[in-house]
């Protein structure tokens, strides 16, 4: 799920960076490619940490 939040992530950011003719429009694009890019990465820190937060409690026998 990640790696598809990503590449669709960069897919609509490059998209839309092939189709900006105008250099405004193309720093907004980067910017909010940016912003983007950050929520990705803490969604994806935050599943992780997650995961080894439930990895490390001992299960009861």
């Amino acid at each position: 799920m990640e790696k598809f939040i990503l590449g669709a992530a960069l897919g609509m950011a490059g998209g839309a960076l092939l189709v900006a003719n105008n250099c405004k429009l193309r720093a907004l694009v980067k910017k909010n490619q940016e912003e983007l890019m950050q929520k990705a990465e803490q969604y994806i820190d935050k599943k992780l940490e997650e995961k080894q937060n439930g990895a490390d409690e001992p299960e009861d026998l």
